[in-house]
């Protein structure tokens, strides 16, 4: 495939085309994670979505914010064959309140958006698990999270940006 027929496809489709990429990659020994670009495509997919302003990369703990100024923490995780783990990024400066919402994206294997929430901090903040020996929370976005009081479910708002999304 010439790279000038690249320029014409959609995002999403660019996208589910490197997760084949990756596979290939992994079966030959390249690579040994299935998890980059997750991070920026959530970032810019949710700020789309939720009408967030993202923030510069050296913000933090924080990747955005609304135009009520409430900031947001963005984390992801891309489920795949290889590991169906929900354990997002660490959250470090968890104590710190760097955000007053986290929002966490599932995705599935072809980047496809699988489930999506908001989560105030204070949730965060009671499920997070502190871990010394990497000096930060790790957070897991279970099925149980969703039906948390406070944590409001934006599976249908992520993926309807995502599918509007022309390039």
């Amino acid at each position: 495939m010439s790279t000038n027929s690249l320029d014409k496809r959609p995002t999403r489709e660019l996208l589910a085309l490197f997760a084949h990429v990756l596979e290939e990659l992994r079966s030959r020994g390249a690579v040994r994670s299935s998890n980059n670009p997750v991070a920026d495509y959530a970032e810019s997919l949710v700020a789309r979505a939720l009408c967030l302003t993202l923030l510069p990369r050296s913000n933090t703990g924080c990747d955005a914010r609304d135009s009520e100024g409430k900031r947001y923490e963005i984390k992801s995780r891309r489920i795949t064959r290889h590991n169906g783990s929900t354990q997002l990024s660490v959250i470090r400066g968890l104590d710190l309140c760097h955000f007053d919402y986290l929002v966490g994206v599932l995705f599935n294997e072809d980047f496809s958006v699988q489930r999506g929430c908001l989560v105030p901090h204070d949730v965060v903040t009671r499920l997070a698990t502190y871990r010394k020996h990497i000096n930060g929370w790790i957070f897991f976005l279970q099925p149980a999270l969703w039906n948390e009081s406070g944590v409001r479910d934006v599976t249908q708002v992520l993926t309807e940006a995502q599918d509007s999304q022309a390039s």
